[in-house]
Formats: structure tokens, C-alpha cells, sequence
């Protein structure tokens, strides 16, 4: 059972490979069609957008042996469930990670920058031409850039932001081998809150989970001087939205760039009032590449589990 529309590409060779029904259409399963499906079919693949929680997991069928989740993240699959229940869960890690990390790159450039207060400014027909002091926004060449989550995304925005003069600090849950850190010209810092305290730049790359949800709070909030511009797009609920926006307003922070929310796809109308916040639509791994890739994952964990065998993208202890 597939929960939402996927590229035809990979929906036609679903139903090439198994007896696939696929939910087609521009929104996903009701809750109540989720548990529908979960009484009846054998490998579930859900995304982002479908909260798998325990007590759908808890009744659903007995058949049910695989949640193969189109994309990397399973904060809204109720993993503990699942293995109580001896389904295993998938995701497909590491397809989307350059095109997340360009998405990161073009807001870290587009905030500070002004681009879309000047994009708004000429189709408004109101730009009256080139001024000394007209659009002034700030460089980023010099300043620094505080990454939180050195996996595979925060690697690859490091490597695209030295390229463009920003010199790199990361706090990870464990710090990178010095190899690695000496090849991206990264400074770790255990200690979150001095980072924060340091930086000129934010961006968030990690999980969200119990560990990180509301982990950029107002307290650090405060902790981050008034010229840093903050950068979203890992998930939605790692950055206390209140706060942010009470910064914003108070002109305690510089600017936001936002491809993810807590509760989308609404969006707090305070944010959509400001005009030093540059927001996308969750659009931070949409290529054709990369949805085409992730859905070759989602088939190769299938067929790797029908086959008998352990699936090579399985989510493990780790996730919990």
C-alpha cells in the first residue's frame, strides 16, 4: 500500500514488481484510511506527511511485516511500536543529501542577501532603479557558520559554505574523526550554547526526536547576537516557532530561513507578515533526481525483504 502519489517512474515499476495499490491524488490517506490499509496489506509505504503513531501500528493486521518510508526520516513512525509488533521500518538515507544541502546553501545566500525582499520589490513595480543605499543586505564571505547536525547534510553544507568564505563551526552529538574535520576546516564545539553565542549564521541539520524537539528555544534564542540569520531545513519543532518570531519582531535576530514549520502546512500568519523571512514550501529535497532515487530505495529495501533477506536501509536502536 502506497499512501501518496510518488513519480510515475516509480509508481509504474511498483506495479511491475507487486501487487500494489497506489493512493493517487494531490493529498494522502485520512487517518482512517491509513487504518483501513494497515488491516490488509503486507508493506506499508508512507512519507513524511502520514503519522504512523502506535495505535494504528498496535491494530493493524497481521500480515503487515515491512514500513518501507519513502524518505529519511521516521520522526513520524512510532518506531518502538513497530518492533514490539516485529514490523520492520526502512527509510532511504542519503539520496536527498546534495540537494537538501543546495537548498540550504540558496537560503543561507538569499537571507542575508535581501533576494526575496528585491524579487518582491520589482514585480511590485515599485523599485525606482539602483541607489547607494538601496537593498543593502550583508556578505557572508568572513562570517561564521554554526551547523547543529554533522551528518551527511551538515558535511555537505560545510563543504559548499567554505567555498564561499564562511568559516565552519558544527555541535554533533559525537565529534567528527580529525580527519574529517581537518577536510572541512570544521572547529566542534561540545558545548551548543557557546557556539550559538559565536556565530553569525545558524543552520540545523539534525533529526527531529525527543533529543532535539524544541532544542532552539527562547533561551537560546537569546543566546544568539542580533545580526544572526537562522536557517531551517531540517523538520519542523526543533525551533520553538513562538520565540522565533518574538526575536523577529523585537529585532533580536536579523532574519530566518524557514522550508519547514511544526504545524505545516500551516503557517504561523506572524511569520508570513515579516519581511526578513525567506520561506519555501518543504521544498528542500524536491528534484527529480532525488525523488526518482529515493523511490529506487524504497524498491530495493522491498525486494531485499521479500526475498528473505534483511533490508540494507533497515532503521535501527539508533532512531528511537
Amino acid at each position: 500500500m502506497v499512501t501518496r502519489e510518488l513519480p510515475d517512474a516509480v509508481m509504474d515499476r511498483m506495479e511491475q514488481l507487486f501487487d500494489a495499490t497506489i493512493h493517487r491524488g494531490p493529498t494522502g490517506l485520512t487517518r482512517d484510511q491509513l487504518a483501513t490499509a494497515m488491516t490488509t496489506c503486507d508493506v506499508l509505504v508512507p512519507t513524511v506527511t502520514d503519522e504512523i503513531d502506535a495505535d494504528l501500528i498496535t491494530n493493524a493486521g497481521p500480515n503487515l511485516k515491512l514500513i518501507a518510508n519513502f524518505g529519511a526520516g521516521v520522526n513520524h513512525i512510532a518506531l518502538k511500536a513497530a518492533r514490539a509488533r516485529g514490523i520492520i521500518v526502512t527509510n532511504t538515507p542519503g539520496v536527498l543529501t546534495e540537494d537538501t544541502a543546495d537548498m540550504t546553501m540558496a537560503l543561507i545566500l538569499s537571507v542575508p542577501r535581501r533576494l526575496a525582499e528585491g524579487e518582491k520589490l520589482v514585480r511590485s513595480g515599485e523599485w525606482k532603479g539602483w541607489s547607494p543605499g538601496g537593498m543593502l543586505g550583508h556578505r557572508i564571505g568572513g562570517k561564521a557558520l554554526g551547523i547543529i547536525g554533522m551528518g551527511r547534510i551538515g558535511q555537505a553544507v560545510a563543504l559548499r559554505a567554505r567555498a564561499f568564505g564562511l568559516s565552519i563551526h558544527y555541535h554533533n552529538r559525537h565529534r567528527l574523526p580529525a580527519v574529517l574535520e581537518a577536510q572541512l576546516a570544521a572547529t566542534w564545539h561540545e558545548n551548543l550554547d557557546a557556539m550559538l553565542s559565536s556565530i553569525d549564521i545558524l543552520t540545523l541539520h539534525t533529526p527531529r526526536n525527543a533529543d532535539s524537539e524544541g532544542m532552539i528555544d527562547a533561551r537560546r534564542i537569546a543566546l544568539l547576537r542580533r545580526h544572526v540569520h537562522l536557517i531551517n531545513t531540517s523538520r519542523g519543532g526543533i525551533v520553538d516557532e513562538d520565540a522565533l518570531v518574538a526575536a523577529l519582531e523585537a529585532g533580536a535576530l536579523a532574519g530566518a530561513g524557514l522550508d519547514v514549520w511544526k504545524h505545516e502546512p500551516q503557517i504561523d500568519p506572524r511569520l508570513l507578515a515579516l519581511p526578513n523571512v525567506v520561506m519555501t514550501p518543504h521544498m528542500g529535497s524536491a528534484t527529480y533526481e532525488g525523488r526518482l532515487a529515493t523511490g529506487d530505495k524504497v524498491i530495493a529495501n522491498i525486494r531485499m525483504w521479500a526475498d528473505g533477506h534483511r533490508p540494507p536501509d533497515q532503521v535501527l536502536e539508533g532512531w528511537a
